[in-house]
């Protein structure tokens, strides 16, 4: 089953890392009892309403931002792996998809609103999981409740948004183990991606969430799509975009050319005295759906190189005999 999309938060821009461990005073290997007693102490020691000095304020919302996240093994699952390879002095921009593989569930903030804090936090967690167990009363004895809703994003190639795909992939379910840890588990289930799905859009899979209370059935488990990078082909909704290269004659005179698709190559005909920047239509040839979308070729004109003595004299006959100057326009 396919959910409807909804808007995705990039994480592309630069921003300031925030080293929450440093901000907390505890290494990397805390448990979550330290973290826990470090946030408390802290809270005590800077809030607003005991201390007066300046700055206090300011470090009473960094701690606050801080055990925000590394309370929740979830959160700091993700966030380890998101700060593993950053150095002191780097710019922080963090890649696409950083969270990809993560399983979440519902949570949401303990009455946090992600705005509240920085925009480091914000950036990274501010789109909360929705989710949540859902239940209620059965009988006077027993309580039955639908088991949480989880949450995970996965990353999948445009080809198989054109043809649908059966695929196995593999989430990774932060725990806390006996000694107050955080440690990842590998679970892997088996996925069909439906033909025509769009990134931002959500797989339900049935009954793979949490597990219900009583006699309550389990929760779902909602996987938000994402495209991986493609080396040919970009994607706007459910159009997509190829810088499709020409030669200046094949742009000049017209001509009919070879295209990549995702579902093959196509002839495509380049109208006379195309430029730079032009855009092929090829109506129906994008995502597929009702309707399905379009893909559009950009030309790109490529000059040959003058690498030999016939192609340098090549170019200096065109020199002497096609008069042009490309900065007319700009008035010099």
């Amino acid at each position: 089953m396919v959910a409807a999309a909804r808007p995705t938060r990039g994480t592309r821009c630069p921003m300031e890392y925030k080293d929450y461990y440093k901000i907390l005073g505890v290494e990397r290997g805390a448990t979550q009892d330290d973290i826990k007693r470090a946030y408390r102490k802290l809270a005590r020691t800077y809030h607003p309403d005991v201390n007066k000095e300046a700055g206090a304020e300011a470090k009473f919302k960094d701690a606050g931002e801080a055990y925000e996240v590394l309370k929740d093994p979830e959160k700091r699952a993700a966030y380890d792996q998101l700060g593993a390879n950053w150095q002191q002095g780097q710019e922080f921009r963090p890649p696409p998809n950083w969270d990809a593989g993560f399983e979440f569930s519902g949570g949401g903030y303990t009455g946090a609103d992600a705005a509240q804090f920085s925009d480091f936090f914000e950036g990274l967690f501010g789109r909360a999981r929705a989710g949540g167990g859902r239940g209620g009363f059965a009988g006077h004895r027993e309580f039955h409740a639908q088991g949480e809703d989880h949450h995970a994003k996965v990353v999948i190639d445009l080809r198989d948004a054109y043809t649908g795909a059966k695929r196995s992939i593999t989430l990774r379910v932060p725990e806390v183990d006996d000694s107050g840890h955080v440690i990842l588990k590998d679970r892997t289930l088996s996925v069909t991606i439906p033909k025509g799905i769009r990134e931002g859009q959500h797989i339900r899979l049935a009954g793979q969430g949490a597990p219900g209370i009583g006699k309550g059935p389990p929760g779902d488990l909602y996987l938000e799509v994402a495209f991986a990078p493609d080396p040919l082909f970009r994607v706007e909704g459910k159009d997509v975009y190829l810088d499709l290269p020409v030669t200046p004659w094949e742009a000049a005179l017209g001509a009919s050319v070879k295209a990549p698709t995702p579902e093959g190559a196509v002839m495509l005909k380049i109208p006379p005295g195309s430029t730079r920047g032009r855009t092929m239509r090829l109506k129906g040839k994008g995502i597929p759906g009702s309707p399905p979308g379009d893909l559009h070729a950009v030309l790109r004109i490529e000059l040959p190189p003058a690498d030999t003595d016939k192609a340098k004299d090549i170019y200096r006959q065109m020199e002497r005999e096609l008069p042009f100057n490309p900065r007319a326009s700009l008035g010099v």
